[in-house]
């Protein structure tokens, strides 16, 4: 096999980001806009060791599953790399990549026959998203434009609306392309590091109606904040209007916060340490269930808020909390999960290595008058070693509570995990593949074993899946391991 070849391939599976697999004499070949029952004429773009990539050049029998993407710019985008795969059809590809992980990895044959249910998007697989961050460049001719970056570059692919996002943004982002124009503002060069735009954020209390638009810059200020704030407030009311002229239901918007967020740095990263109101509020407030959160430009707060309530709802059915137990919610975050798990818990420990999300996390508990929480900054692994080896409060668990980054739990927390000796372990991972890792060294080294499972759609049209799974300890009629 050589770069710019041709061939026929069926494409058998998904990829982690989306992309379909085939096969060419036995190697397995990625190639971004297919779709598993796909046929179709490819030409090889990179040929590595084992694997290699491919371009989709024309379909010679789409599969029964490929619909078209409602997205124009889905293919340049990257964002939604299953757009052109029906609902249903994704729903079954990400149960099937989790399963298959659990058997693959984990060495749990009857993965398939522990699966509770999917957790789809009941209603629309669209407008789920209540933040975005659309970065700022210009065209050609010098004219504003906000998008996304095109996959795996910084080359910004413009847009006029985000089928995923919040319906009011296509009106934000026209005032924002206005005001800058209209007043001759400079964009951010990576390469320079000069100009002064740099992204522009949304966010939005899909609960409450709360809305807060936030203007990343290079500086210390910006230009014509009134025209700014005029234009925002215009575009919320031309939004609840056409909307309502649309499906003729009710759709109220407050634009509560209108931010600059300084990044002074040059850095990939997106959002700087510092804030400055220049109208409203300093934050917004949405919930998940019953529980209420305190979000300003900074805080980390799940995007998709109709699932996430279901998938921790499903954590706490897991957890089986009586009001008796102690329990350790570890990568806790701004406490999302700690302070639902609250409720039902006698006392609840949480663990996270970001400073502002524990002040997040403290303060939300003090929002919502729970009492029933420590927060801990510091690494999981470190932090609860320290105190199981201490032998103080906190170093027992009846629950414990894990949600940790892609890579996994660290094995130093897995071993304390072991020596803590909780009756059950609730797992939510955003990787089915370190998932089933880790619970194949829980399941040989601590004697846990796999109760059950939900799979969870948090981000429709991409190849990412949640997952929730329940782990008890096996014991003997002694009690013990």
């Amino acid at each position: 096999m050589q770069k710019n070849d041709i061939y026929e391939i069926e494409i058998e599976d998904m990829s982690d980001d989306g992309a379909g697999i085939g096969h060419v004499d036995g190697m397995a070949v990625f190639v971004k806009d297919t779709a598993p029952g796909d046929t179709a004429e490819i030409k090889i773009i990179k040929v590595k060791k084992s694997y290699a990539f491919g371009r989709l050049m024309q379909l010679i029998k789409p599969s029964e599953d490929r619909v078209e993407a409602p997205c124009e710019v889905a293919r340049q985008c990257g964002g939604c790399t299953l757009q052109h795969v029906n609902y249903n059809a994704q729903l079954r590809l990400k149960r099937n990549k989790v399963e298959n992980c659990l058997k693959r990895i984990g060495g749990i044959e009857n993965a398939s026959e522990l699966c509770e249910e999917v957790l789809g998007m009941e209603d629309n697989p669209f407008r789920f998203r209540n933040k975005m961050q659309f970065p700022i460049g210009k065209d050609r001719d010098g004219n504003a434009v906000l998008g996304f970056y095109a996959q795996r570059t910084h080359s910004i692919i413009p847009i006029e609306d985000c089928m995923t996002g919040h319906g009011v943004n296509k009106y934000i982002i026209d005032v924002v392309k206005d005001y800058i124009n209209k007043n001759k503002i400079s964009v951010y060069d990576e390469e320079k590091g000069t100009g002064l735009l740099r992204h522009l954020i949304t966010r939005i209390g899909f609960t409450t109606g709360e809305l807060m638009v936030a203007l990343v810059i290079n500086g210390d200020d910006v230009p014509e904040k009134a025209q700014l704030v005029k234009g925002l407030e215009e575009a919320v009311q031309k939004y609840e209007e056409e909307a309502c002229a649309a499906d003729g239901e009710k759709k109220t918007l407050y634009l509560t916060s209108v931010m600059l967020n300084i990044n002074k740095e040059n850095t990939n990263r997106i959002i700087g340490f510092e804030s400055k109101r220049i109208f409203g509020r300093d934050f917004i407030y949405d919930y998940i269930g019953d529980v209420r959160f305190r979000i300003s430009v900074e805080s980390f707060f799940q995007v998709n808020p109709y699932q996430t309530g279901r998938l921790y709802g499903k954590a706490l059915e897991y957890a089986g909390l009586t009001g008796e137990e102690t329990v350790w919610d570890m990568y806790c975050g701004i406490g999302t999960i700690s302070l639902f798990l609250s409720k039902k818990a006698k006392k609840v420990y949480g663990v996270e290595i970001v400073p502002q999300a524990i002040e997040d996390a403290r303060g939300n508990a003090e929002l919502n008058q729970i009492t029933n929480t420590d927060f801990f900054v510091g690494k999981a692994e470190d932090v609860v070693t320290d105190i199981y080896s201490s032998g103080g409060d906190g170093s027992h668990a009846d629950v414990v509570v894990v949600d940790p980054p892609r890579k996994g739990c660290d094995g130093k927390l897995l071993d304390t995990l072991i020596s803590m000796k909780p009756e059950r372990i609730v797992y939510v991972s955003c990787d089915p593949a370190t998932l089933a890792r880790d619970i194949k060294i829980l399941s040989e080294e601590g004697g846990y074993t796999l109760n059950k499972y939900s799979v969870c759609d948090m981000f429709s049209h991409s190849g990412h899946v949640e997952t929730v799974a329940l782990l008890s300890r096996i014991l003997d009629k002694s009690g013990d391991i």
